[in-house]
Formats: structure tokens, C-alpha cells, sequence
């Protein structure tokens, strides 16, 4: 299975895709779609709709659509295959993105709004509070696939390499599941969601990855 960030499809050939038109119409469709969540929370900052605590609100919101982005980036491969749409791999690299995109504001919303860079409280939090623990190296991870999710920067790695690396991709969601689910301390509904989705992923991805062993076997 490709990896997160990249928009190319698996085989590396030219499959049937939409016109140009319509592609760039998905892509800014998805684009404006992926904001929304945004632009609820600066107006909602702007108008003071927030809550009591409109910090935490930030935080979290900013959090949950994370760990959204991510395991939607990896529900692409699966349904380009189950959907035989090919061109949907067209949007992946852009959903990756916008992982990182809300994994950065999540984080500096914690940095800025809730620690005000106060850097010891910040390491006591990573080393005493597991949820903190979990998230922050799953934060971490995404750096170096956005950095890297450029054809430019696929061929300098190598296309070996840099699909080993882009794999990174389930251990951050692993993780980020697992930071949700140790913070929320009442309804856990939403990350088990999370992790049955992640789940039912991995299994895809482990059959998709057997029956290729089984076929190249069988041509042997």
C-alpha cells in the first residue's frame, strides 16, 4: 500500500483518471471542505462561542481533526481499490497535508495558548502525563513526511526508501489514537471509533499485502 503523502498509484502505471477539469475541481472541493474546521473555530474565537474554556476547545478540536485527516489519508488506497477509482489517490497527498497542517495547530495550541512556552512544564508534561507521552512523538512523526512528501523529495530518497519511511505514517495514527483515547477520561466513544477505523485499516493492509506474497509465490 503507497504511502500517505504520496499521490502516485501503487503499480506506478498510468491508469484512467477524471479530466483535468473535474480533478482540479475534487482537489478544490476537498481543499475548501478540509478548512471548514478552521474557520468554525476562528469564528467561533472571534465571537466568543468557544465555551468556558475556549483554550481546551481549541486544543482538542484541533486534535480530533488530526487524528481525522490521518486515518482519511489512509482510507484513500482502500477505497481506490474497493471503489476502482483510481484517481482518488490524486487526493492523498493533500489530506496527508492537512494532517500535519491541524497536527501543528494542536500542538501550538498547547505550546502558546495553554503553556505560554513554559519549556519545564512542557517536559514535565511529556514525561509524567502518558497521554502527552504518546502524542507528542506521534506528532513528531509527521514532520518528516510533510517535509518529504514532495516528488522531489521521493526521487532523492529513492522510492524504497521513501515508502519505508512514509509507513511512519500508521505508527503516528497508532499513537494518536492512544493519546486520544488516555485523555478522554468519560465517553470514550469517539476514539474507540477512532481505533476501530484504524483497525479495520491495518487488517485491509495486511490482506491487500498477503495476497500479493501469495501471488508472487504462485508465479514462481
Amino acid at each position: 500500500m503507497p504511502a500517505w503523502t504520496s499521490r502516485r498509484s501503487s503499480s506506478g502505471t498510468k491508469r484512467p483518471r477524471p479530466g483535468a477539469n473535474a480533478l482540479r475541481a475534487a482537489k478544490a472541493a476537498v481543499f475548501l471542505a478540509a478548512l471548514i474546521p478552521l474557520a468554525k473555530l476562528s469564528t467561533g474565537a472571534v465571537l466568543g462561542t468557544l465555551g468556558a474554556n475556549p483554550i481546551e476547545k481549541i486544543i482538542r478540536t484541533t486534535g480530533y481533526w488530526t487524528l481525522s485527516f490521518l486515518l482519511i489519508t489512509l482510507a484513500v488506497t482502500p477505497l481506490r481499490i474497493l471503489l476502482r477509482q483510481p484517481w482518488l489517490v490524486r487526493l492523498r497527498r493533500m489530506l496527508g497535508l492537512f494532517a500535519f497542517f491541524y497536527g501543528t495547530l494542536h500542538f501550538t495550541g498547547y505550546l502558546v495558548l495553554d503553556q505560554f512556552f513554559d519549556w519545564p512544564a512542557i517536559l514535565k508534561d511529556i514525561a509524567k502525563r502518558p497521554f502527552i507521552t504518546v502524542g507528542f512523538p506521534s506528532f513528531v512523526l509527521l514532520i518528516p513526511l510533510a517535509v518529504t512528501s514532495t516528488d522531489a523529495m521521493m526521487r532523492r530518497l529513492g522510492g524504497k526508501r521513501w515508502q519505508r519511511l512514509h509507513r511512519l505514517v500508521y505508527v503516528s495514527a497508532a499513537g494518536g489514537v492512544i493519546h486520544y483515547l488516555w485523555l478522554v477520561k468519560k465517553d470514550i466513544s469517539d476514539p474507540l471509533r477512532f481505533a476501530t477505523l484504524l483497525t479495520v485499516l491495518l487488517g485491509f493492509r495486511a490482506i491487500v499485502l498477503l495476497r500479493r506474497r501469495v501471488r508472487a509465490v504462485s508465479a514462481a
